[in-house]
Formats: C-alpha cells, structure tokens, sequence
C-alpha cells in the first residue's frame, strides 16, 4: 500500500533486485615487457555502451559494457571489458518516459560498480588502477538515439 491520496499520481521508483558482472575479460598480451616503466603514459582508449531488455512489465535487466584498451606507441599495454548488469524494478513512471528512465537511471546506478571491477584489473594486472571519468548517461542516451533515428530528449 502507498501513502498517496487516491487520484495523485504514484512518484517514480526505482529498486535495484540483483547486480552482476554478467561478462568479463582482462589481457596483458605482452607482459612484462608492457609493465617496465615508461617515459609517458598509454593511449587509453575508453567504449561505453548500454543495453536493456524487460523481463516483465515492471522489471528490467540493463548491461552497462566498459571496454578499454592502452596502448603505447603500437604495444598493446592491456585490454579489459566488462559487462556489469543489473535487474531493476521500476514502478510510477509514465510509459512515454519509461525507456529513456532505464537507460539513464540503471547504468547510473551500475557505473561506480563497473568502474571499480576495471579498476582492480588493471591494479591487479600490473598497472595503476584505470579510474574512469565519470559518463553523463544523459549525453549517451541522446547520441544513441540521434544514432537510431529517434527524436533525442528535450533538455
């Protein structure tokens, strides 16, 4: 039962059910001559995509993917991608809102846990920890539904 008077209209809500590195994967194809010390930095490259699908009408499971890949000069230094996801419950959000909710608030939500997991692998390979900037979820919705053809979010 809700607290809400009848006629008012439910406020959004949003539950996390479960989160899970559903994929994943960490290469240092070239060690250890990847770990001596260099003169510079790597190239780092950085991939951000998501995915979601729903498993009821309530329910959703979103994947956040994170793939980097450093590299110096034309060595691979490493290689790692996860695909961390979660299963969500999304309750009092409008229907014409519901996809662009789940595709902005899950991953927002999933982000810190994916960014720590590539941070330990690449500790944990030899490197300094990968801390990844934090992603504007909003921007990335927008791009990929430009992308898709779809009138993009009014700001």
């Amino acid at each position: 039962m809700t607290d809400q008077p009848a006629g008012q209209p439910i406020s959004p809500q949003l539950n996390v059910l479960a989160q899970y590195i559903k994929d994943f994967s960490f290469e240092n194809p070239n060690a250890p001559q990847s770990l001596a010390p260099r003169d510079k930095g790597p190239q780092v490259n950085i991939n951000v995509n998501v995915n979601g699908r729903p498993l009821s009408a309530t329910e959703f499971e979103v994947a956040l993917t994170l793939e980097a890949k450093a590299s110096h000069d034309k060595e691979v230094m490493f290689a790692v991608e996860v695909v961390y996801a979660g299963v969500f419950r999304v309750a009092g959000v409008p229907e014409e809102h519901l996809h662009p909710f789940v595709m902005i608030e899950c991953p927002r939500l999933l982000f810190p846990f994916a960014r720590q997991v590539i941070a330990d692998a690449t500790r944990n390979g030899g490197f300094m920890p990968l801390m990844i900037d934090p992603i504007d979820f909003v921007q990335l919705y927008q791009q990929n539904a430009a992308a898709a053809g779809q009138a993009p979010l009014a700001n």
